[in-house]
This record gives C-alpha cells, structure tokens and sequence, in this order.
C-alpha cells in the first residue's frame, strides 16, 4: 500500500491508500522469477542451512536441545513468514544463560528430555520431528505447568518481539512518545488487521 501523505507535517494523521495495486505484468514477472528460484534452489540445502545455524548456536546446551527448542519456539509463536534466524536470534539467550547456570542448564536439558520422551511415547519421534503443528501443540499444552514451559514461553516473548529488525514485518512503528503519541500518528492506520 503506498502512503498518500508522502509530505506531512508534523503531528498530522498518515492516510493509507487501500486499493490493490498489483497488475498482470508484475504478477507475471514475480511468477516466472519465484518458479526460477524454485528450480534453482535445493530444499536439502535449505533444511541443511537451518541445522548448522542451530548446531552453531548451542554450544553449551548441545544441538539435540537447541533444534527443539527451536522447533517450540516455532510453534509456541507461529509466524510463517519469518525466517529461522529469527528464531535462532530468539532461543540463543537460552545458551549463554546455559553456561552461567547450572540450574538453568539442568531445567532446559531435562524439560527437552521430558518433552522428548512424550513425544517419543506418543508418536515414536522426538518433538523436533513430530509432522504436524497440531500434534506438536498437544505436546505442548501437557506440559505448559511445568517450569520449563514458562521459562522457555517467558524469555521468548522477549527474545522474539523486542527484536526491533521484526518491528517492520509485524507493522509496528516502534515507540510514539517521542514522536507525541499515537493519538495524532495514525493510531488506527493498522493495514494488516
């Protein structure tokens, strides 16, 4: 959507134009370009890419617990359209903590372990390679009492959307106090909703 109010002054309402600008030719064009790089890029490379990101990330707490924490990190706060580094940048903090405290350590090792062995039980696989979301979150909600549940789902509500380079795919315009506030910036001007 482009901004109709490309010159406002100070303190003044952004209008919104809401009208779809996409034409033949360019959706034609990004067609032809996404279906190049379908062919062109391997999905064993991509899936690769994401294991030696999380391989590199958890030194400390090894890279077993660091792909699950990983995958409950997707399915705890699910956004498709972001990518797995994100994630990776999210669950980190829980590595370095790892390394300073044992009990930190022990609670997210064993609470992986446990939540492995469900899954184990339930559907022959770790929780990383449960198929489906839903299955995965059924896992999920028998165990979101325990304290690791809450450590892992408190210190990713942080690690993921304090995370000011996501601001803008959320559409989040960042603090307003210092601009005057939201009530004459477009408080309402939410174009994803």
């Amino acid at each position: 959507m482009k901004n109709l109010n490309d010159n406002l002054a100070p303190g003044t309402m952004r209008m919104l134009d809401r009208r779809s600008t996409l034409q033949r030719r360019s959706f034609l064009r990004g067609g032809g370009l996404g279906a190049i790089g379908i062919a062109v890029i391997p999905a064993a490379g991509i899936a690769a890419a994401k294991d030696v990101a999380a391989q590199q990330s958890f030194r400390h707490l090894g890279a077993a617990t660091g792909k699950t924490l990983l995958r409950m990190a997707r399915d705890l706060y699910p956004h498709d359209k972001l990518a797995e580094s994100f994630y990776v940048e999210a669950v980190a903090p829980y590595d370095a903590a790892a390394a300073k405290d044992k009990g930190v350590k022990t609670l997210l090792t064993e609470g992986v372990k446990d939540l492995d062995q469900r899954a184990r039980q339930r559907y022959g696989v770790p929780y990383a390679e449960v198929k489906t979301e839903d299955e995965r979150v059924a896992l999920l909600k028998d165990i979101e009492a325990t304290p690791f549940f809450r450590k892992v789902q408190g210190g990713l509500v942080t690690g993921l959307y304090n995370n000011k380079k996501l601001w803008p795919l959320f559409g989040y315009e960042g603090s307003s106090w210092q601009k005057g506030g939201y009530v004459n910036r477009g408080f309402d001007d939410i174009d994803w909703l």
